[in-house]
């Protein structure tokens, strides 16, 4: 099975290159989306999170207010920290489990979008990483109109996450998404390319796939084993 890696950072378009690979049939594991599961109300995530922050970040249906939650880690380093830390071992068992489904399912390639990817120290586990760059001032801008943020909120935002450029000199592929739609339509092309190419023979032994045929061969090897065995045993 191959896991590619996806990151980027906010605003550098991302989930735009995550739901080209949806649209190309290769299935994605969001950590967005597992994060936004185990801090539903009556969580364990959800239980840890109100302790540590106070019943302020409800909204009147008891679930966790995001955007004041994040306005609240976003300007305060410390807290962001306390907040990964609790939400971490959810967020990764969340992830496994949903590797694990595509895995059965025999899917052999999926991507992995993870905004922390190497904070989080999942890289390790990821070939291809695929990082989405975009220049800081485009990144501000476009968060800024998509936001409709003050200047400050946005730097905090950004500045809150590795920076880009530190970011792309761990990658294996580089997206570079300063320009158009067209152009980074046109970009995924070769990433696509890339990506579904066949699986080495590593990868492929850890499919589902090449695990089945593993596992056969050992079943064949120890019935010829015992066959043999008991011919020799009767001479």
């Amino acid at each position: 099975m191959r896991i590619v890696g996806l990151t980027g950072g906010i605003s550098s378009g991302k989930s735009t290159v995550s739901n080209l690979f949806k649209a190309h049939d290769i299935p994605v594991v969001d950590a967005d989306l597992v994060a936004r599961d185990v801090l539903k109300k009556g969580t364990g995530g959800w239980k840890k999170v109100v302790s540590a922050f106070g019943q302020g970040i409800l909204q009147p249906d008891g679930e966790v207010d995001r955007p004041k939650l994040g306005q609240i880690v976003f300007s305060n380093p410390e807290k962001r920290q306390l907040l990964n830390r609790l939400l971490a071992p959810y967020i990764s068992s969340g992830i496994f489990w949903a590797i694990l489904k595509l895995w059965l399912k025999g899917f052999k390639v999926i991507v992995l979008d993870v905004p922390l990817l190497f904070e989080a120290k999942m890289d390790r586990w990821t070939k291809p990483i695929i990082v989405v760059w975009v220049d800081p001032e485009t990144q501000l801008q476009r968060l800024m109109s998509r936001d409709r943020t003050s200047e400050d909120d946005a730097r905090n935002r950004i500045n809150a996450q590795m920076s880009l450029d530190i970011k792309r000199t761990k990658a294996d592929i580089v997206i570079d998404n300063t320009g158009s739609q067209e152009d980074l339509k046109e970009k995924f092309k070769s990433v696509l390319f890339e990506v579904a190419k066949p699986l080495t023979w590593t990868e492929f032994w850890l499919s589902r796939q090449g695990a089945s045929s593993a596992l056969v061969s050992i079943i064949i090897g120890v019935l010829l084993f015992r066959k043999v065995y008991n011919s020799d045993s009767k001479l």
